[in-house]
């Protein structure tokens, strides 16, 4: 990723460590993918800190978190319950900013909280969808190619002449 930003390279190789830690299957390992993933989505949230989001969009995204975790709750370990609703937090939070970096990340944000989702109620041991592990694998690859395919549009994207910037439109 020749000129990409490091921190997205980062972001992507936490997510990479996230996965190779889920395959174990075993709780500590849960919770140190968890971790990984975490610690991605704290570099997305640096990669979009310019971003505006849109205020309707960050209330159906709290609705959304609210009513995920209060679902998820009492089927989730309780060792897991207040690390599953800190990361759900960092998730969602995540979510809302690429939205205000633009369609590609913001698509990316949505469904990396699908893909999270799916697999928090797999834990949660709610009904699954047949083959959960290709829906989730889905979407969380859609979800890194299109955060990525956000953050390096918007790297590419020519600057504004400064007099556009200030509003001016003659000079």
């Amino acid at each position: 990723m020749r000129g990409a930003p490091r921190t997205l390279v980062v972001a992507l190789l936490l997510g990479w460590g996230g996965d190779v830690f889920l395959l174990a299957g075993a709780d500590w390992a849960f919770m140190a993918g968890m971790g990984c993933f975490a610690a991605g989505h704290v570099c997305y949230l640096v990669l979009f800190r310019r971003g505006r989001t849109s205020r309707a969009l960050g209330a159906g995204y709290a609705v959304a978190l609210v009513a995920t975790v209060a679902l998820l709750w009492p089927g989730l370990p309780a060792e897991l319950r207040v690390p599953v609703a800190g990361y759900s937090l960092l998730l969602t939070l995540m979510a809302l900013r690429a939205s205000g970096t633009g369609l590609y990340a913001g698509l990316g944000g949505a469904l990396f909280l699908l893909s999270d989702t799916l697999i928090a109620t797999g834990v949660a041991g709610w009904p699954q969808l047949p083959a959960p592990d290709f829906w989730v694998m889905l979407t969380y690859t859609a979800a890194q190619y299109l955060l990525a395919t956000g953050v390096l549009g918007r790297q590419e994207a020519p600057a504004a002449p400064s007099a556009y910037r200030e509003g001016r439109t003659s000079v």
